[in-house]
């Protein structure tokens, strides 16, 4: 415990939470997945004595910040300088490219036409091992320090290292359950290790808001820098449009929102319009909408907020980052991500991938990227062994959120996927559904994008390729209360040419005593025989 040791005596601890130039610890045995985790209760927020050790003495106690001083001027007092630093490469680039953005310039494609990517100085985070990062972001979880309360700020020095704390628009998003989903793994896969990561119990109600708070931030930043940013805009099947509009709404900053008419929940079109967005409801699908955003972006002082933009990424990939922490950084086999517009599936292994190389684990779990059959094309493009990309006419799906044919970060999905060994299924609009019906049965409430990737694992599992015993993790995106309309539609058995085979409807009964025994009788039977 010779970091943990020399954690305690850090100068961090008197600055609340924030890392100090220390020489990084050399361990004298190989790493492996299973760490001594240092919890949080470990490190008081003032300094100790050093004599102390790591023993359970008492610890002194904080005084509460003065009264006419909020968290963000506490905040202040404390602010650290670094030497952390992050920019805008092409993605995946040539090794003698030499292109770069610094992150504070209105860039969202490299010269080429390509996709960009957030590149952190990895020889400056390297100054530091892997024990002192587990350890710094222990330390912060469950507090109230600004910004360090929000599962992404928590990881400052990994997503947006330069950033001003005065600047960061939060909702302390993130740090989001991650149950064992004990009773759907034993019943329907026969496994005992399964796990669901609920990114939808969140601020907005989807993993979107992980990535807007990033993006919000910065424009915050670009703003006050007096940069020719008026407002921010999105192309939307609902969920970016919910964080983007919370978010700016937060910060007093002009939202726009191109949605696909008649194509999203009311629960998800009703968010933005409560939050004050100018919404504009278009006559065309998400990739109609993408096009017309991605031209107004370029004729209009409107920061452009898709995931075409990479910041948004690097708020999405400490979700990776909280399972492993959720595991006491010990790594899952498989994690399943839905996957539409596809930064998701690869903020995912950019995470693991960034915890792999800064030396908090040693591997990195297999992904699968789970995708609506009616809106498939990297599930085509894997089954074709990569050959060609094609885009699809994408079909409706309850799955409305991943309704997309032509994904923007296609390229990044199958970087992602060739270097974690992955895997892409499909799921149709039966399965999906079915799937849904399932889960909820066992006490969760998810969303469709959910169900897609249940599908995924249930196929998985089936051909064995998924082992009883692997300790596995499905993302989920959203909460299910966004779209109760599908949950009623299928509980009533109203979908034409679907079975419903686990709907759940209300019994019709007269009100009188004899009625409602003998139905009662008869469904206390169908659960026990000897009743």
């Amino acid at each position: 415990m010779v970091a943990a040791s020399s954690l305690l005596r850090s100068p961090f601890l008197s600055s609340p939470l924030y890392p100090q130039p220390h020489q990084p610890t050399t361990s004298k045995h190989p790493t492996t997945t299973h760490f001594t985790t240092v919890k949080a209760t470990a490190f008081p927020t003032s300094s100790p004595d050093p004599s102390a050790g790591t023993s359970a003495s008492p610890q002194a106690i904080k005084h509460r910040r003065p009264t006419n001083e909020n968290i963000r001027d506490e905040a202040r007092r404390h602010a650290s300088t670094h030497n952390f630093s992050a920019k805008y490469v092409p993605f995946n680039p040539d090794p003698s490219s030499t292109e770069s953005y610094s992150l504070d310039e209105i860039v969202y494609r490299s010269r080429s036409g390509g996709l960009l990517d957030v590149q952190h100085d990895m020889d400056a985070l390297k100054k530091y091992d892997g024990e002192y990062w587990r350890a710094l972001f222990d330390s912060r979880v469950g507090k109230t320090t600004w910004p360090y309360g929000s599962g992404v700020w928590s990881k400052k020095e990994w997503v947006l290292p330069e950033i001003n704390s005065d600047d960061i628009v939060s909702a302390f998003e993130g740090n989001s359950n991650l149950f064992w989903a004990e009773r759907f793994g034993k019943q329907f896969l026969g496994m005992n290790d399964l796990w669901v990561k609920h990114c939808g119990i969140s601020h907005t109600g989807s993993f979107k808001d992980l990535g807007m708070t990033v993006l919000v931030s910065q424009v915050n930043r670009l703003r006050k820098m007096k940069r020719p940013v008026v407002g921010v805009g999105c192309a939307s099947t609902g969920d970016t449009s919910a964080a983007l509009s919370a978010y700016c709404a937060s910060a007093g900053i002009p939202s726009i929102v191109f949605l696909p008419a008649n194509r999203i929940s009311i629960a998800q079109l009703v968010q933005p319009i409560a939050n004050g967005a100018f919404v504009l409801s278009i006559d065309t699908d998400f990739d109609g909408c993408m096009q017309l955003i991605r031209e107004v972006t370029a004729e209009l002082p409107i920061y452009l907020a898709n995931s075409l933009n990479s910041l948004r990424l690097e708020g999405q990939k400490t979700a990776a980052i909280e399972i492993l922490q959720q595991f006491d950084w010990e790594v899952p086999d498989w994690v399943i991500v839905p996957g539409g517009n596809l930064g998701n599936i690869y903020a995912f292994y950019k995470g693991f991938h960034m915890c792999k190389e800064l030396g908090l684990v040693n591997r990195i779990p297999r992904l699968v990227c789970a995708q609506a059959a009616n809106a498939n094309p990297l599930y085509l493009y894997y089954k074709s062994g990569w050959k060609e990309f094609k885009s699809v006419k994408a079909n409706t799906t309850f799955a409305s959120a991943i309704q997309i044919g032509d994904p923007v970060s296609i390229d990044r999905a199958v970087f992602a996927l060739k270097n974690s060994n992955g895997i892409v299924e499909e799921a149709t609009e039966e399965e999906l559904m079915d799937a849904m019906g399932q889960a909820d049965s066992t006490g969760m409430f998810i969303c469709p994008h959910t169900g897609v990737a249940l599908t995924a694992l249930i196929k998985l599992r089936n051909s064995g390729v998924i082992g009883p015993t692997d300790r596995t993790v499905v993302v989920s995106t959203a909460h299910g209360l966004k779209f109760t309309q599908s949950k009623i539609d299928y509980h009533s058995r109203e979908i034409k040419d679907m079975a419903c085979q686990y709907a759940n409807p209300p019994v019709q009964v007269k009100a009188d005593f004899g009625s409602v025994m003998d139905v009662l009788k008869k469904y206390l039977l169908s659960k026990d025989s000897k009743y």
